[in-house]
């Protein structure tokens, strides 16, 4: 039988009918505990701790849109990371983009280090600088691609090639939360585990927190289920449903982000009070090239300077009136938010700057609504907020 379309997985994969009524919708579990026939025999549940079957038929959907063995979701995308950091141990070594969403660093510098975890971050928009990276205690490279907030590409394929050429090969984890399986496929490119906050674009609809990762292999699912069983970071019922809900309309949602996106940076591109625009899906783009190999598309995420710093980032924030001022991304409504004070505050401003999240830097996540208002939302609060021009 020819391989199943996208789409199609992504409403019908790991939702068979409901076994006992026929319902087409995966039921929602709410249960704590199973009742079992007697004892060591039970139907494969025994604590929703440790499994649950509406959470079970999200894991079994997003791995089979990933292409993946299995998936092990979580209460968050920080506790999938946390999760993907737990395989490791004091002394072992792990590079991470030096683009990533603020959380991540934070849980490596402030916690995990604590444990005697060693971390380089590193631009890996250049596999050389992998290559150079690597050391004996080389444990995995961690990268974010898009990175967020500055949209930074790194080369999945190749970074893959130079992990590939380690004795002891370090794992490749690829966390997919901006393009989506529908736009990015990095087991296809090499990568060991792939990770996502499935609170963004998975879910789509501002309603859940959650996360998973998704593996290749039974060795390390086993593990991260292990962890996920141990640390008790699972996933609600309710949560996964809902999420299997909003995976079931991703690949439409996210065609849709893509084309509203190019045309608000276009937008952008062209306006005097906009320094530059990062948007990989325009062709001056420094990585458009590493885009058209590995990328079909590029989703809903925008960055943009402003001229005049925080100042004009604030006027711009209050006042847009169809875009909202919030920290999520991915979901229907247009969200934009101010990195250098919301997303990446923690971040010391010596390092932002050095990677690009400057405080003029502005990320938009583009919503489902009708392009030209989003544009002349954004239009109107530009001329109106900000003073500045080139």
């Amino acid at each position: 039988m020819k391989e199943l379309g996208f789409s199609t997985k992504a409403i019908h994969s790991g939702q068979p009918p409901d076994p006992t009524t026929g319902a087409i919708l995966v039921p929602i579990y709410q249960t704590t505990t199973y009742v079992q026939k007697e004892v060591g025999k039970d139907k494969g549940y025994t604590y929703s701790r440790g499994g649950n079957p509406t959470v079970k038929a999200l894991e079994s959907n997003i791995a089979d849109l990933e292409g993946g063995l299995a998936g092990t979701a979580f209460a968050s995308g920080m506790a999938a990371i946390s999760a993907i950091m737990a395989l490791f141990k004091a002394g072992d070594h792990i590079i991470v983009s030096e683009v990533v969403y603020g959380g991540t660093p934070r849980l490596c510098n402030s916690i995990l280090t604590n444990y005697g975890m060693e971390f380089s971050y590193i631009d890996t928009s250049e596999a050389s600088n992998v290559e150079k990276t690597i050391k004996r205690n080389t444990k995995m490279v961690f990268i974010e691609t898009p990175g967020n907030p500055t949209m930074k590409i790194s080369d999945i394929k190749e970074i893959a090639k130079v992990v590939g050429r380690v004795q002891d090969p370090p794992l490749l984890v690829v966390d997919n939360t901006f393009p989506t399986p529908y736009f990015q496929q990095p087991f296809k490119l090499g990568a060991d585990l792939v990770m996502h906050s499935t609170t963004k674009y998975l879910d789509g609809h501002n309603a859940t927190i959650g996360g998973i990762v998704i593996s290749k292999t039974p060795e390390i699912d086993e593990r991260l289920k292990f962890i996920q069983k141990s640390v008790g970071a699972v996933l609600s019922p309710f949560n996964a449903w809902l999420t299997i809900m909003g995976i079931k309309t991703l690949a439409l949602r996210m065609e849709r982000h893509n084309l509203n996106a190019l045309g608000v940076a276009k937008f952008l591109k062209q306006h005097q009070k906009v320094c530059s625009v990062f948007y990989p899906g325009l062709p001056d783009h420094p990585q458009h090239a590493i885009v058209k190999k590995q990328m079909t598309g590029i989703g809903g995420m925008i960055a943009f300077e402003l001229h005049g710093g925080v100042e004009a980032g604030k006027k711009l924030m209050k006042s847009v009136k169809v875009c909202s001022l919030a920290e999520n991304l991915g979901s229907c409504e247009t969200l934009i938010t101010h990195p250098a004070t919301m997303t990446h505050a923690e971040i010391p401003k010596e390092k932002r700057e050095k990677i690009g999240i400057t405080d003029g830097l502005v990320r938009i996540s583009v919503g489902l609504e009708d392009v030209e208002d989003i544009i002349n939302d954004l239009d109107n609060a530009l001329k109106g907020g900000i003073n500045y021009v080139r």
